[in-house]
């Protein structure tokens, strides 16, 4: 990179140059290889739907592990290894001749994804406090967008190309993007504090540094839990679900893809627009519009015809997705600060990772064997209108109020 970039932008670059590929891996390829993974393999829809599930699951389970190894190797370490897995995963995922390699990927997907996005999000953080929201918004746009202008390009290669030839080339063009940025991933030392709190800037204000233990104690935490349980079992489903609604509805795969491009357009835009608003007008109040026209969307959905309107709902439910990614994280920060900020945000990831999966993938999928997208699409548009209330009463103002109150009390009893 040009050593001529301002250092506060170097990190800005490298954060979203290695969440581009995993970005595009996660929201894009799946929905686009479904129908060829449901022929080649001869399974059902539901079985394929699966693939969601384990990524999400590897979420799950190695998000707060993510969180740790960042506090004691740092996010250049980290960076690599998930792109070492993320790549070579990818190169031989064409050679799967079942439905459980399929699978194996997708938990390697969702594990290099805990590797790359926390230190991301992180280091972005440490080098702009005053912008957030912004900053969190600029990386969460480049990895819910990279699916919207890759999956017409992943479904052209797929016409044209191999399985085999297509992932090598695919994860070749991953890992050597990763390793290339992986040493500008670093947060800042003291003597580069001048570029992180320029004189034209006022001092960040930030919450109080919660340990784990004690985040685990305050009502926000598990407000905040409970809507990445909800709000992402709802979104992620759409991966998969854009591209099989339009096939049902009788679309070729080049209109159904157009489904997927809008939800991956709006789940890209959504998080620099949404990172940014939040800066400004609340993180609560931006949360629960997006929320609202997400579970809206998804409930008109199969009521209404075309795929022109189709792909307008669609970018909603994307839209409300990737508020869920930008805004949380500066959220978290303003409940608990960044000391620990990895390793608290990994437990919150535990719901995205643990619950979302059945609840979205997984539970539209066994349902769309008995009852119709009526069904599926209302129950997931319900997730989504409660988590706009949910979200709501996430306020950091409560730790400040419980942690005086604490103090006072413990004085007092003292």
């Amino acid at each position: 990179m040009n050593s001529r970039v301002s250092p506060r932008t170097l990190p800005i670059i490298a954060s979203c140059l290695c969440m581009f590929w995993i970005g595009a891996f996660i929201f894009g390829l799946p929905g686009v290889m479904a129908p060829y993974w449901q022929n080649k393999f001869q399974v059902e829809e539901r079985i394929v739907s699966q693939t969601l599930f384990w990524i999400l699951v590897a979420i799950g389970s190695f998000m707060f592990v993510a969180g740790r190894l960042q506090e004691r190797y740092g996010p250049t370490v980290m960076v690599a290894l998930g792109t070492f897995i993320m790549g070579v995963n990818t190169i031989f995922l064409g050679w799967y001749t079942s439905i459980i390699g399929v699978y194996a990927w997708a938990f390697s997907m969702g594990m290099a994804s805990t590797f790359l996005y926390l230190p991301s999000l992180t280091v972005v953080q440490r080098w702009h406090p005053m912008r957030r929201g912004l900053v969190t918004g600029l990386v969460n746009l480049v990895f819910g967008i990279s699916a919207s202008f890759m999956s017409p390009v992943f479904n052209k290669m797929l016409a044209h190309f191999s399985p085999i030839l297509m992932t090598a080339v695919l994860g070749a063009l991953a890992l050597a993007t990763g390793f290339a940025v992986s040493p500008y991933m670093k947060f800042p030392h003291m003597s580069d504090q001048q570029f992180v709190n320029p004189t034209t800037d006022k001092a960040p204000v930030l919450g109080k540094d919660f340990s784990v233990k004690q985040s685990l104690q305050t009502k926000n935490f598990w407000l905040l839990w409970l809507t990445w349980a909800l709000a992402g079992g709802a979104g992620f489903a759409m991966v998969t679900l854009s591209t099989l609604f339009g096939l049902q509805m009788g679309l070729n795969m080049n209109s159904a893809v157009i489904i997927l491009s809008a939800f991956g357009l709006t789940n890209g835009l959504s998080r620099i627009v949404s990172g940014y608003i939040s800066d400004w007008m609340g993180r609560n109040i931006t949360m629960t519009i997006s929320f609202f026209l997400a579970g809206t969307a998804y409930i008109i959905m199969p009521h209404i015809q075309g795929v022109v309107l189709w792909s307008v709902t669609a970018a909603f439910i994307g839209y409300g997705f990737g508020t869920l990614f930008a805004v949380s994280a500066p959220l978290a920060t303003d409940c608990f600060g960044l000391k620990h900020f990895g390793s608290i945000f990994g437990l919150v990831f535990t719901a995205y990772g643990f619950i979302a999966g059945p609840l979205g993938p997984i539970l539209s999928g066994y349902l769309l064997e008995y009852t119709t997208y009526d069904w599926v699409f209302g129950y997931l548009g319900v997730f989504f209108l409660i988590s706009s209330i949910l979200i709501w009463f996430v306020k950091p103002s409560d730790y400040y109020s419980s942690i005086r109150i604490a103090s006072g009390a413990h004085s007092r009893a003292a």
